[in-house]
């Protein structure tokens, strides 16, 4: 009895004693409830935690990627970058100094298969990120559209990309897959394309899009047979996909998004506000090449006498 007393007794004082275990941030259920109470979310958001990757950006840090679901089907996607011992978590972006603080967008973002117009090789690119059935994306649509090749004829590339918002538009995603297959029959058409949909955006419903489709189709020259096999078969659907894991990685969560070099502009903006950031881009471009050239040039040679 007194040895068995004794063990207890020991057992206790031990667990009195014993180092209380600090929480850390690689417990994913410590890591969401931090950020639930962080960011106010309701318990019926769902949310799913990636395993921790060792971050590129923040060495001695992990990236945790971090998905948010609500009840309508809304999601968000944010990195969350977790130090080591899982004691300290960030939010943000990280800059280094002698680097393009754009760069790690520039990374992401893949244009050599998406539509284009305007200035091929131009020194300014302008990335859209959109969605057919969005107001506000067709509102910047027709501002990029009768403005960007008029006033920079020789500066500016637009490239678009897809980024349909499956949870609030019922048929986005399926434009954007119809938006594919006719630029795989034919590249230039897809613009025809562009702006009949938006267009005819309120005129469109998931019920009619395949009878409006095929409108289109007679009226642009189109096979209207092979456009309409494509979008039944999903034939297009992998690139819609690989669109949208690029909005994905850019952490996208509204339309329009737009990429000026790389640099993030969120919302329908007006021309004079995106006249204005393309012109302090080409400046900004000026101002670095005359920095290059003056850093390379000769200085006065010293006389040894």
């Amino acid at each position: 009895m007194k040895t068995a007393l004794s063990l207890l007794l020991a057992g206790m004082a031990f667990a009195q004693t014993a180092p209380k275990q600090e929480k850390s941030a690689f417990d994913k259920a410590t890591l969401e409830a931090y950020l639930r109470n962080l960011e106010l979310y309701l318990p019926s958001v769902q949310a799913k935690i990636d395993d921790a990757q060792p971050s590129k950006e923040m060495p001695g840090f992990f990236d945790v990627w971090v998905h948010w679901v609500a009840p309508n089907n809304a999601t968000k996607d944010e990195l969350v970058y977790v130090s080591k011992d899982g004691k300290t978590i960030f939010q943000g972006s990280v800059y280094q100094v002698n680097r393009n603080p754009f760069q790690p967008n520039l990374d992401k973002i893949h244009t050599d298969l998406q539509p284009s117009f305007g200035a091929r090789g131009g020194p300014v690119s302008l990335v859209m990120f959109s969605d057919f059935e969005c107001p506000m994306c067709k509102a910047e649509a027709a501002i990029l559209r009768q403005n960007v090749e008029k006033s920079f004829p020789d500066k500016v590339r637009v490239y678009f990309i897809d980024n349909p918002l499956d949870s609030i538009h019922t048929w986005a995603h399926t434009a954007a897959d119809a938006g594919r297959c006719v630029y795989k029959q034919n590249p230039q058409k897809f613009w025809d394309y562009f702006d009949w949909v938006y267009d005819q955006q309120e005129n469109i419903g998931l019920d009619n899009f395949s009878s409006k489709l095929q409108q289109f189709a007679t009226q642009k020259g189109i096979d209207g047979v092979a456009l309409g096999h494509c979008v039944e078969t999903k034939a297009s659907e992998a690139d819609v996909q690989r669109e949208m894991a690029m909005g994905k990685a850019l952490q996208i969560n509204a339309t329009p998004t737009l990429f000026i070099n790389g640099r993030r502009l969120e919302g329908e903006l007006p021309w004079q506000t995106l006249d204005t950031l393309i012109k302090m881009e080409l400046d900004h471009q000026a101002q670095e090449a005359q920095a290059a050239d003056k850093c390379c040039e000769a200085g006065p040679q010293k006389v040894v006498k």
